[in-house]
Order: C-alpha cells, then structure tokens, then sequence
C-alpha cells in the first residue's frame, strides 16, 4: 500500500489532474490561484487576476496570437492547450513555506506556480503579422534542442472572450477557427515531400550521384501526364538541380522506378503514419504506396499530391533532423516551472528522440535544401546576413471558385551550424504572387537575425 501511494503521488498525481476525464481536477483551484505562463524572456501570456471581492479572472495579455498553443481555461468550457497539459504545474504552489502559512492564518489562497515556455512572444507576433489575413501556420524550433519557438495558426480566437463566441467559434466551420493548424492540419506536402522521395532514390541508388534526366517540362506513362510548375522545360537535370528547381517531371520518374514496399518503409522512418512527439491535440500523417497502388497515384504521390497528408508541424520536425545531422530532438514548450517568486522549481532539458535517417543522408539532403536556396525556388533567401537551406512547395486542390493551392516552406538556418528551423503553410493561394510561403518565412528570419 506504501508503495502505491508513493507511486500515485509521485507519478500519478499530474496525469490525474490534467486528466479532462477527472471531474474533481480543479479541487487543487480552491486552494491555489492558478499560476501563470510566460515566454522565453519573462513576458506575461498568461495571468489570473483576482478582484477586490476575490473573484479570479484568467487573462491572456497577447489575445488570439498564442490561442492555440496556450489554449484557454474556463470552468464550463474546459481547457485546451498547454493550459490543460500544465494544468497540474499551474494549480500547484511552492511558494515559500512562511508565506503558505501567513496566507492560510488570513484564510487566503497560495499562488500558483509559473509556466515559462520555450515560445518567444517578439517572434511570435512577427509570425503572426507576417501571415496577415491568411488562413495557415508557422512553426519555428530550434534543430539542436528541439525547444519551440514559434506555434502559431490563423484564423484564430481571443481566449479572452472564449465564453462570449463559443457559439460563433464551434459553428464556423468554413474557417474553424479553433483547430490548431500547426498540429492538427492535414494537407497534401507539395514538393516539400520530394525530402522523402530524395531520401528513398539515395538509399536504392548508391550510386545517386551520377541520376541524370531530360525534363521536358511533363512526363506522361499510361496515358497518365504530369506538368512541371508552369510547363517549365528545365532540361538535362541531375538530383541536386531536380530538387533545387523542384523539377515535378524529374520526380516522378524517380517515383516510378522506386521499390514501393521501400518507399513506404523510408516514410514510416520519418514518422509517417507513426505517433510523433508532441504534448498537445495532433494529426497524424499519412502515407502509403504498395504493390496493388496504381501507377497514376505513384506518379502523383512523388512529387507530393495524391493522398499523402501532413501537419505543418511534422514537416517542421523532418527538417530539424536533416538540420540536425540526422537526430530528431524532442520538441518541446516548457523551458522550466518557477514559483510565483522566481525561484525555479524544474527544468527541461534537450534530449535525443530518434534516429531518423543517417548522418550521411543528412549531410546530402541539407546540400540539396542549400541548393534550394542558393539557385533554385527559395532564392529570395540568399544574400542574407545568415545563411539558408529549405524546400519549396505548392499543393493543388479543388474548390468550388476554381483551383488553388497551399504554399509551403521548410528549411533552417546557419547550414553550417544549424540554429532555427521553419516551417510554413499558407492555404489557398491564387499563383499570382509568387512562393508565398517563402517570403513569409523571411520575414519571420528577418526579424529574429536582424
């Protein structure tokens, strides 16, 4: 029994409380206020202030820009975000032991403990800004630590008035304001995927160096033809310049000659159709090819359409592990747990999650992803004070006023020492202003470099 109860309050106890399913999990509220959240560099996202009659309110100080990766907390409504996942850290308090018994003489409440997360507000606001009236995501991580930086997804909410628009937020579901794009979102890649492609030609093809093709802008099989982006004749094409022009025809014919069972096995080492690391709600990605697969979908599935999904978030952790020399860090949001004082109470710290591909794959991939940058599709960050790689990408989709497309951007920078990684979605996109994703992620670089 002695040692169950060990186990309960040492290990059990926080699963407990965070648990939703725990209807007596803001007991812990009675005695505590709830502590607040704060970024990186000590700025307020989160805060309960308590009225003269003790009334306690939360208040978020930034509105919808943090909405989804905070989340919100309200007695009817429940709690969403890191709100509910530090629920256990917020409703608890260390504060000093003479200050608990002064506060429970006056019969008042101890101060909950403070949150300070990985995020970095300035950054945040940027990426928010920088999205303007699109409807996407932006995460931004650092490739050595995995600590996050940047979560953000628009259209968004103020959890300030969480009570007063539910009904509004719940019935919209042609913006759906309160998914969380970066983790929840399921989109076809685009050309980000032809990482993967690349990745599955270089362990068939020892020999990859020496893959040469004629683009001719299109490539057709079975009665079947794919286009490069505008018909654009890109000629004799090796992997490094198929890749940095982004060259759909090239990619599709190494989509065909590729072992599928394979294929499938190189996604699946990249965390496709697997469990990623990640504390808060997510989507999980989805990819397959197999032998009863036809050659039209295989054609499509190359060079990223057909039925391959992905959360902008997962593309963020692919490019982290190419960045990162192959290891995949494990994401995450909370840097350490502090009481209402200052005085830190715990701390994370980075930690390896998985192999994902070998260092050498890694090397050669991020020399493509410089490629990219230095003469290709991303060319809009080169000749900046920091250095770049990425992968562009565009996804076509149907609607109802005619067809339309996301446009993505993943990459890092510093390639010799790699620091942030960045992955963008913007939705439904005309084509007529360029890679849209690109310049957004500049602008987002930009500010954090300069």
């Amino acid at each position: 029994m002695m040692g169950y109860l060990i186990f309960f309050t040492a290990v059990r106890a926080k699963d407990i409380v965070n648990s939703p399913y725990n209807a007596r999990q803001d007991n812990f509220a009675d005695l505590v206020i709830r502590g607040a959240f704060s970024d990186r560099k000590g700025n307020t996202l989160a805060l309960t202030e308590v009225a003269e009659d003790g009334t306690e309110i939360r208040r978020y100080p930034y509105g919808d820009v943090f909405a989804h990766v905070i989340g919100y907390n309200h007695g009817e409504l429940g709690k969403t975000g890191l709100e509910s996942v530090e629920n256990f850290s917020l409703l608890s308090s260390n504060a000093f032991f003479l200050e608990k018994i002064k506060d429970e003489f006056q019969d008042q409440k101890h101060w909950g403990d403070t949150v300070v997360t990985t995020l970095d507000a300035d950054l945040q606001q940027t990426a928010y800004l920088a999205l303007g009236d699109n409807k996407g995501a932006v995460v931004v991580m650092e490739a050595s630590t995995g600590k996050i930086l940047v979560m953000l997804s628009k259209p968004s909410y103020d959890p300030n008035q969480i009570e007063e628009n539910w009904s509004y937020l719940n019935a919209d579901e042609e913006n759906s304001p309160m998914l969380n794009r970066a983790t929840q979102g399921s989109y076809a890649p685009g050309s980000t995927f032809k990482v993967v492609t690349a990745l599955e030609y270089m362990r068939e093809h020892p020999d990859y160096e020496n893959y040469t093709y004629e683009c001719g802008g299109e490539i057709t099989s079975n009665n079947v033809t794919i286009r490069c982006f505008d018909s654009t004749v890109h000629g004799l094409e090796n992997l490094r310049s198929s890749f940095a022009n982004s060259c759909n025809a090239s990619f599709v014919n190494i989509g065909l000659s590729l072992n599928r069972s394979s294929y499938t096995k190189t996604g699946e080492d990249l965390l496709f159709n697997k469990k990623l690391p990640c504390v808060l709600d997510y989507t999980k990605s989805s990819f397959s090819v197999d032998q009863n697969t036809g050659e039209a979908e295989v054609m499509m599935t190359a060079m990223g359409q057909g039925r391959t999904l992905v959360s902008p978030y997962h593309m963020a952790l692919i490019t982290s592990a190419v960045a990162n020399g192959g290891t995949l860090m494990e994401p995450y949001l909370v840097e350490k747990v502090t009481n209402h004082t200052g005085r830190e109470i715990k701390k994370n710290v980075p930690k390896s999650y998985r192999k994902l591909m070998t260092s050498d794959e890694a090397a050669q991939l991020k020399s493509y992803m410089q490629a990219v940058v230095e003469e290709g599709t991303g060319m809009l960050l080169s000749g900046q004070t920091y250095t770049a790689a990425g992968k562009t990408g565009t996804a076509e989709y149907s609607m109802d006023d005619g067809e339309k497309m996301h446009s993505w951007f993943m990459g890092f920078t510093n390639v010799d020492n790699p620091e942030l990684v960045i992955s963008v979605i913007v939705e439904g996109y005309d084509g007529n202003d360029g890679a849209k994703a690109v310049p957004i992620a500049k602008q987002i670089l930009d500010a954090y470099y300069y």
